[in-house]
């Protein structure tokens, strides 16, 4: 058990159990893991048994691939396992090559218990088509036995193609040029019909997309395509539309949140030329979908006889089963999030992370536990002493109600404690309560931590998320500096000791935080956004658009971007900062943080810029981030006199 005593930085940084891209195809759960190359650390393909924990896993993919995603500049999944007459077809995204590379596979029926040979090969790995500066979404589908059709980023266009599998190193055959981004393929239960989202540069996928459908030939050439439109819906107003994913060969399910809230969608294509809504369910509170940064997130799976989906319902999540669209049952779950859920008749798989636990693989047989015995059966053994997360609303921006989560100190070291206020990233991310031992290093030394789902977090509603539009840089500083009055006022932390924390748009959050008000007495940052205007030009095409809605068009508001980038401000800073960044950061040069550094250093003798030779946009390395807290400790205690 862990307390306050023995919570170390090597306890922050121990080996943890995560499984990545899962994905479960026949009574086999496949995922990515980390495989150390030499010096370098690649991706691989994994696989073993549904509830055989023990198991060797069975890794799938040589040393000779490195299977990452790059699609839309964040990527996500990177590969994907489809079942055609119980073969596998494994088809993976390699950036060693820049390809595709497919193998075929079948489950090893035969298989010793002691071995780890469950799935066996039928062909050597091949690669399908030739190399290609562009990036591979992993939503392949399978139109017939031999036709593979995809998504494909090139040049700042977005592409549906087809392809044999049958060739090799081929040309991919392009079936749709979009005219701005694609994303979410899938394929009927009976491979004649596609559905996909399209979105523009003007919106990000959470704000505004469109739903299409399309039939499909035997040769995988599209020959009908519709959007989907309801007047009550998506006529006249920003809908957002979330996996649409088919559950029998005419229906599909997904979630839209013109009501403010994902909530679930039936929709009827049996008639391509008469698509209509089968069945609407409105909850308020409930959110059956999250920000489509990466490609590949799964909240339903199942088909239209045993479907399951995952809906967050304010601080929990639940786990709804339905047959023929009827909901038949519902448990309330003791988890703070989760995610990638994928079903198999009545076996699932998914991630789940709570206050105690960090993310963890559930695998839940609901043919021998039934949903009254679940929440007792997927509970886990140990229940550590660590914080308790607290919610705690207070007023923020224009006095509205916002939400933050506060960790208690986990001892009484000071007669009032320091206080860590942390921001987070994207800026549309939400702190969701689960177990984070950095949060609990520093309650293990006294300290009160904040995390602060400022106005444009998700989880909250469509209303809340969209609190930012306009006002990023601005709105998100407020809700920071209003939670640390309200702690104050209830004499909860030492306003002498404040400090604010934050990662990539956080960073941006922090700083200004730290500019334009004297509560925060320092700010500690990694890969910070610094200059909106450099953002402006240079962020990859997904992103680009993002700051439209959070700041104004650049051209008819060049003042905001000035106006609320930090860079702009730091001459006039005389408080320390601390901040990390890595040279191999594509989404924020690091050279900005490198601009501001000897300004820095000028104004207060305590600021500090540390650069990482290894690292890019989110830190991997454990040394790196071993020596992050370090030096966060280090300042903290220099800075704040403790």
């Amino acid at each position: 058990m862990i307390n306050h005593k023995t919570i170390t930085i090597s306890n922050v940084f121990g080996e943890k159990s995560v499984f990545n891209q899962i994905s479960f195809v026949q009574n086999i759960i496949f995922w990515i893991d980390v495989v150390k190359k030499g010096e370098k650390y690649i991706h691989s393909i994994f696989a073993r048994p549904f509830n055989k924990e023990d198991s060797i896993n069975q890794k799938l993919t040589g040393d000779e691939f490195n299977i990452k995603s790059y699609f839309h500049g964040y990527g996500g999944k990177s590969y994907q396992c489809i079942e055609v007459d119980e073969k596998l077809y494994l088809v993976w995204i390699d950036q060693s090559s820049q390809s595709l590379w497919l193998q075929i596979f079948k489950v090893n029926k035969l298989q010793n218990i002691n071995d780890n040979n469950y799935l066996l090969s039928e062909n050597e790995p091949r690669q399908i088509v030739e190399s290609s500066k562009g990036n591979f979404d992993f939503s392949f589908v399978m139109a017939n036995e031999n036709i593979l059709l995809g998504l494909y980023e090139l040049d700042n266009k977005d592409y549906l193609y087809s392809l044999d599998i049958r060739k090799s190193k081929q040309e991919i055959t392009i079936l749709r040029e979009f005219d701005h981004f694609a994303g979410n393929l899938s394929l009927s239960k009976n491979g004649k019909k596609l559905s996909w989202l399209e979105w523009n540069t003007s919106f990000m996928p959470w704000e505004k997309n469109e739903l299409f459908f399309a039939r499909i030939n035997q040769n995988g050439e599209l020959n009908k395509i519709e959007k989907f439109k309801d007047k009550i819906i998506n006529l006249n107003k920003k809908v957002s539309f979330f996996q649409p994913y088919w559950i029998n060969e005419d229906i599909i399910v997904c979630s839209e949140d013109s009501s403010g809230w994902w909530n679930l969608l039936f929709i009827d294509v049996s008639d391509i030329n008469n698509i209509f809504i089968k069945k609407r369910i409105l909850k308020e509170f409930f959110e059956y979908g999250i920000p489509q940064w990466i490609s590949g997130s799964s909240l339903f799976s199942g088909s239209l006889n045993n479907l399951f989906c995952l809906a967050k319902n304010k601080k929990f999540w639940v786990l709804e089963q339905y047959q023929d669209l009827s909901l038949v049952s519902k448990i309330d779950l003791p988890f703070n999030l989760l995610k990638d859920l994928h079903a198999v008749n009545q076996k699932l798989i998914l991630i789940g992370a709570n206050e105690d636990n960090h993310e963890k693989l559930l695998e839940i047989d609901c043919n021998n536990s039934c949903f009254a015995k679940l929440y007792k059966k997927i509970l886990f053994e140990s229940v550590n002493e660590y914080a308790r997360p607290e919610s705690f609303w207070f007023k923020g921006f224009k006095n509205r109600s916002t939400h933050s989560f506060i960790y208690r100190p986990s001892f009484e070291r000071f007669l009032k404690s320091p206080l860590i206020v942390r921001a987070h990233s994207g800026p549309t991310a939400c702190f969701d309560g689960s177990l984070n031992l950095e949060v609990q290093y520093w309650t293990s030394r006294g300290f009160t931590v904040a995390e602060v789902n400022y106005g444009g977090s998700s989880g909250f509603g469509r209303y809340y998320r969209e609190r930012l539009n306009d006002e990023w840089g601005i709105l998100d500083s407020y809700d920071c500096k209003a939670l640390v009055h309200d702690l104050i006022r209830l004499n909860l932390v030492d306003s002498t000791k404040v400090a604010i924390v934050g990662n990539s748009a956080g960073g941006l959050t922090a700083i200004n935080a730290l500019c334009e008000c004297d509560i925060f007495k320092v700010a500690i940052c990694k890969y910070p956004v610094l200059d909106l205007e450099d953002m402006h030009n240079k962020t990859h095409r997904f992103e680009k658009g993002y700051l439209n809605s959070l700041i104004g068009e650049y051209s008819k508001f060049p003042n905001k971007y000035k106006f609320r980038s930090p860079i702009n401000k730091i001459n006039q800073l005389k408080k320390p900062i601390l901040l990390f960044h890595g040279k191999k950061d594509l989404v924020i040069a690091y050279k900005k943080t490198l601009q501001i550094k000897e300004i820095l250093l000028k104004n207060n003798k305590n600021s500090e810029v540390i650069i990482f030779d290894n690292e890019g946009h989110g830190f991997k390395n454990i040394d790196n981030k071993k020596q992050v807290l370090f030096k966060t400790q280090e300042f903290l205690e220099k800075t704040l006199n403790i």
